[in-house]
């Protein structure tokens, strides 16, 4: 994609509009960045950025004169489809792509993505580790950590693998991995999302680029996974009869499609000591084992957790609303396993949720900070018990996402 002279407009200065804009400088491009936050955040965080004054930057609000002459917005995760800037831009006929669009653009080399409700982490650091083990240079970036914009030109690349969410999917237009991967579809984001159905669609224009030299790697027990189309060739894990992580069957498929022999996969799964935030074992004191699982942001990831640490547990939940949740999944797990929920949160909405769906199922305690939190489950917490963080709902009522909640976690615990 050629760049040289362009003006590119980016909409959002986190961590994938910061890597957008070094995309640009770095192909010849003009890079802006606008950002409803305070002038003084946004030059934190393009602090490390290459050539930095040659970047004009838009604080504190968005503007329509500020996208005046652009020749492409970039719009970044975390803003809407139809936020205003966005809308902005198509009035005035500028094309509108997300980072991960604007990255595809440049990739030459296969990409592997996934997507999903729950599990996407696991599975794409997974396909990584296997790819890399068998003396293939993989890629591992997206939703994950660092975003696909930031790597795309890293030389002698085998595969880009692509953590991808809903948020990043519905600005995609050409967007085409080789292998795609749904790992599991259930409620989540109908703070974004009017409906699961619209939900259901953003994660659905992962495939509907795909030819049928593609794969799409699909979940034999999800009944969504039987919705979706596209023309890739459709490969199924976790069939019946199948007992293992649905996680690993799934990287296996992608495994066998790379032409990797199942015992390189098998291997790394034995060795694999899991994803930071996700079950994490943090510190065993007096006996008590503390369990990070940050990344659980809705009920589903809270049901995996529950299904997979061994109780008696004292479990610690809350956050930041997002619509609608359904707990009566996990109600009887929680019956059967926990002693004490501490509800932790800043957000009356989200204390009355939990209260509702939990009140005559468990014990309850409120509170408002994580180091408070974790003192009071450690004094109530008896050897044998286990703390677990696996919050619910997502970070944003008092961290900036769910790295920083586990991250504050796991420095409470070992302040014990």
């Amino acid at each position: 994609m050629d760049l040289v002279g362009k003006k590119i407009t980016i909409v959002g200065a986190a961590r994938s509009g910061i890597a957008a804009a070094e995309l640009v400088i770095r192909s010849g491009g003009v890079a802006q960045i606008t950002d409803t936050k305070p002038a003084a955040d946004i030059e934190r965080a393009l602090a490390g950025l290459q050539d930095r004054a040659s970047v004009r930057v838009e604080a504190g609000a968005h503007t329509r004169e500020f996208l005046e002459g652009s020749d492409l917005v970039v719009a970044s995760p975390g803003v809407w489809k139809d936020a205003l800037p966005l809308q902005s831009a198509r009035e005035m006929g500028i094309p509108v792509w997300g980072e991960i669009e604007f990255a595809w653009r440049f990739c030459t080399k296969p990409v592997i993505a996934v997507t999903g409700s729950n599990g996407k982490t696991t599975t794409v650091t997974l396909i990584a580790h296997v790819l890399n083990a068998a003396g293939k240079k993989a890629v591992l970036c997206g939703n994950v950590g660092t975003p696909f914009a930031r790597h795309v030109l890293t030389p002698d690349v085998d595969y880009f693998v692509v953590e991808i969410s809903s948020f990043q999917l519905e600005l995609i237009e050409t967007f085409r991995p080789h292998i795609a991967v749904l790992t599991n579809f259930s409620q989540n984001h109908l703070d974004r999302h009017p409906d699961m159905q619209d939900y259901f669609n953003a994660k659905q224009r992962l495939f509907m680029n795909q030819a049928p030299s593609d794969f799409a790697v699909l979940n034999a027990r999800d009944p969504w996974a039987r919705k979706i189309r596209g023309r890739g060739r459709v490969v199924l894990f976790n069939k019946e009869g199948e007992t293992e992580n649905p996680n690993y069957l799934a990287v296996l498929e992608v495994a066998r499609i790379a032409g990797i022999p199942d015992d390189v996969a098998f291997k790394v799964f034995e060795a694999f000591q899991g994803v930071e935030h996700r079950t994490e074992k943090v510190r065993v004191v007096n006996g008590v084992e503390y369990i990070n699982d940050s990344k659980s942001t809705n009920v589903e990831a809270g049901l995996w957790a529950l299904t997979r640490v061994q109780g008696p547990l004292i479990m610690i939940c809350g956050g930041h609303d997002k619509g609608k949740f359904d707990f009566s999944g996990v109600q009887e797990l929680v019956r059967e396993k926990v002693t004490k929920m501490i509800v932790l949160t800043r957000e009356d909405v989200v204390r009355a949720k939990l209260h509702a769906a939990f009140d005559g199922v468990v014990p309850l305690e409120d509170h408002t900070d994580m180091g408070e939190a974790v003192r009071a489950a450690a004094g109530q917490a008896r050897q044998g018990d286990r703390v677990l963080l696996s919050p619910m709902f997502p970070s944003f009522d008092m961290f900036n996402d769910f790295e920083h909640r586990g991250r504050v976690f796991k420095e409470a615990v070992r302040s014990l």
